[in-house]
């Protein structure tokens, strides 16, 4: 991707540190870390990092990692914006950090383990942020809309394949691993998160982890899967009958959550209340008396995350935008049957919604 492409993130990030009145951020986020440099997508590790990336109201921006992203790392800003730490990351650090006389330094609270900030205190004055980055996140460019929906278009491409491979006796770990395998030959660099594949009364689990469970004539399948491709990630669910003779039940559960569905997709435009689209589709679960069978929210941002801003729930009340990406979901789930969940990502436009 273009340099320039994040040079003009990192830029609406310093109008937003200015207004504010604070003079730098320390991103530690790994998502936002790549939205604003395009160094290191992901951590490797949960008590790791790959480093982390000092924005600016006025002056450089600084890259901080050890000596084994160097090189990378000097792809992305210039090399005399780069500072490499060895040892203790968050004494090093800190040494920088006083060296630069900041008034105060922003942190990101959701991800700046207390560890480094009792470490950090000492050296500069720390004052809490949230969601300065998730904010411009909301919004996608018009690069990064086509690369979300050419995840989406790998992740379609690899249900119809998989569609063909739910016969009797196959395993929902089998099938799982048929998910995996598609998208890395199609290109995609890993999944976007572990599969799901549900099979009868399992599919009553929303997240359910794929096991020996065996698929059987006449019966359902709930599979929800996505991939990451050129960076950004792609989530679908479908709930499949197996066999010729799909059950009344069956078929009555999915017209009703596809039904949801339609009305949520048919509210979603620019203005509307985020919790507006959740009860547009519970409503049509009420009026069949089936409401309490919705167990979780509407959908969710996707992106560079497959769960990021924003949160279609009951409580949510920001507002849709166009640019924005995200999933609409409803399900239905009954412990002694199974469950159907269909889900669409759609891109919000000035006038509604397209479906990606």
């Amino acid at each position: 991707m273009d340099t320039g492409v994040f040079e003009a993130r990192r830029e609406r990030l310093k109008q937003k540190l200015r207004e504010l009145g604070l003079p730098a951020l320390l991103v530690t986020y790994a998502a936002n870390r790549w939205y604003l440099s395009g160094f290191e997508l992901s951590d490797t590790q949960c008590n790791e990092t790959a480093g982390w990336l000092l924005v600016r109201a006025h002056g450089p921006d600084v890259l901080l990692t050890d000596p084994r992203f160097e090189e990378e790392a000097a792809r992305r800003l210039p090399r005399e914006q780069v500072f490499i730490y060895a040892g203790k990351r968050s004494e090093a650090v800190g040494s920088f950090l006083k060296g630069l006389n900041l008034a105060a330094l922003g942190f990101e609270a959701k991800t700046l383990r207390l560890f480094d900030h009792e470490r950090l205190k000492d050296s500069v004055a720390l004052v809490p942020t949230e969601n300065l980055v998730e904010d411009l996140r909301l919004i996608k460019d018009e690069d990064e809309i086509g690369r979300i929906t050419a995840s989406c278009a790998l992740n379609h491409a690899v249900f119809a394949a998989v569609e063909s491979k739910l016969a009797p006796g196959r395993s929902e770990a089998q099938v799982a691993w048929d998910l995996e395998r598609l998208f890395r030959e199609g290109g995609a660099t890993e999944s976007a998160f572990p599969p799901i594949v549900g099979v009868g009364a399992n599919a009553a689990l929303p997240h359910a982890n794929p096991g020996a469970t065996l698929i059987r004539e006449d019966e359902l399948v709930l599979v929800d899967a996505g991939c990451r491709y050129l960076g950004y990630c792609s989530d679908q669910t479908r709930t499949f009958w197996v066999g010729d003779n799909p059950s009344e039940r069956f078929l009555r559960t999915r017209e009703l959550v596809r039904a949801a569905q339609q009305r949520a997709l048919a509210t979603i435009r620019p203005g509307v209340v985020f919790r507006e689209a959740y009860l547009a589709a519970r409503s049509v679960f009420e009026e069949a008396s089936e409401a309490e069978h919705f167990t979780h929210s509407l959908g969710h941002g996707i992106g560079l995350e497959t769960h990021e801003a924003p949160s279609l729930n009951a409580a949510a009340e920001g507002v849709f935008a166009p640019g924005m990406v995200v999933t609409v979901e409803p399900g239905l789930y009954y412990p002694d049957w199974g469950g159907v969940r269909w889900e669409f990502t759609v891109l919000v436009g000035e006038d509604g919604v397209m479906v990606l």
